[in-house]
């Protein structure tokens, strides 16, 4: 039997694809969040940005001016910033089926400059039937402070459709809100604490002493010892160069850096109107036994008619009768183990056989009982 003799480039091949499979399996062994995926920076924020004003050429599905007068009044503020004087009695006459009066919002980006284009959105304020077709025409958008920071004008884009004829009505999404791209343009900075100081401060997103010591822990480690420290269990002060162009690649390095141990604090969120529950990787289960059963109502009525004898001069009458039955099913004690993974933790639940609706009350006793080791919050 002949054997075969592996040449040099075929041993490299080999020893590169075994390679490249260790490091498929280790990589989800290694991976971590980094920095920015978990915490940001204080003081690099989005603003809020609101304006009034009014959107022209509708196909006579704008405002019913008789009862939104604001509109009228706002056009003929407008035209006489243009050079256009009407008397207040010829304005309150405007019939302007074309014209809807709006509210105008965009976020104002961090470190944006004059002249940058935002999106901003405009929505209905009034009764116009749809905004589809219409302009919107320069509006200052202001920010909590009063102060005009952008202005917004253009064209809308409207996601949607609809067609009225003979008393019926067809329609497709929504046409009295809309969006334009690029339609706001900076017109004033916010300024920024960035380059303030000589530390700056990161924000953990959750209230967690265990992430803001390892985020701290990852800074000093590259960077060295005395960088970083954490404050509470959600700021993390951190020494930064002044220069402005070192303290942006210092950041930019420091974002990336991986935290280990970055786990987030166990959570369950119940969606009370909608009955959706979600629960994070950290969320556990203490052994308990539970039992929950359904009790239900049901009322039939059923109507009754009393026909009198031919020639008796009585009238027919119509009663109604109405039965109550009230109905519980048995509750089946259930013994749930300990689930200390969340596969376990849908497993054991999924065993109760119960309705999201169900679940919203079995969670919450089985937190008042301290068999779930989680937090529970309700929105």
């Amino acid at each position: 039997m002949a054997h075969r003799t592996l040449s040099p480039l075929s041993h490299r091949l080999c020893r590169a694809a075994l390679l490249a499979l260790v490091s498929l399996l280790l990589a989800p062994l290694a991976f971590g969040e980094r920095i920015k995926e978990v915490s940001a920076i204080e003081g690099v924020r989005t603003n809020q940005l609101t304006g009034f004003g009014l959107v022209i050429g509708l196909d006579g599905t704008g405002d019913q001016t008789t009862q939104m007068p604001y509109t009228t009044q706002t056009l003929g503020n407008y035209l006489q910033q243009m050079g256009i004087t009407l008397s207040p009695d010829l304005v309150s006459r405007l019939q302007l089926k074309n014209v809807a009066a709006v509210l105008v919002t965009a976020e104002l980006p961090p470190f944006a400059r004059p002249g940058q284009a935002l999106d901003v959105t405009v929505s209905s304020l009034g009764n116009a039937k749809s905004l589809k077709g219409g302009t919107l025409i320069a509006t200052p958008l202001r920010g909590a402070d009063g102060q005009i920071y952008a202005l917004a004008q253009g064209s809308l884009v409207i996601a949607g459709a609809g067609a009225a004829a003979g008393g019926s009505k067809v329609q497709v999404n929504h046409l009295s809100a809309g969006r334009i791209p690029g339609g706001g343009q900076v017109e004033r900075a916010v300024p920024t604490p960035l380059l303030e100081g000589d530390s700056l401060h990161l924000s953990v997103d959750a209230n967690d002493f265990q992430m803001a010591h390892n985020v701290a822990l990852a800074v000093n480690k590259r960077f060295g010892t005395g960088t970083a420290r954490a404050l509470d269990g959600r700021t993390v002060e951190v020494r930064a160069p002044r220069d402005a162009n070192d303290r942006v690649g210092f950041l930019a390095e420091l974002e990336e850096l991986p935290v280990e141990g970055a786990i987030p604090s166990a959570k369950v969120v119940i969606n009370a109107r909608t009955g959706s529950i979600v629960l994070n990787q950290a969320v556990t289960l203490s052994p308990c036994a539970i039992a929950h059963g359904n009790l239900s109502v049901t009322i039939n009525t059923t109507p009754i008619v009393s026909q009198p004898g031919a020639l008796s001069g009585g009238q027919t009458v119509v009663t109604q009768k109405s039965s109550i039955e009230i109905r519980q099913e048995p509750g089946i004690l259930i013994q749930v183990p300990q689930a200390p993974k969340l596969a376990d933790v849908v497993r054991a639940l999924n065993a109760l056989g119960a309705t999201p609706q169900d679940l919203l009350a079995i969670l919450q006793a089985i937190k008042a009982a301290g068999a779930l080791n989680a937090e529970l919050e309700v929105i």
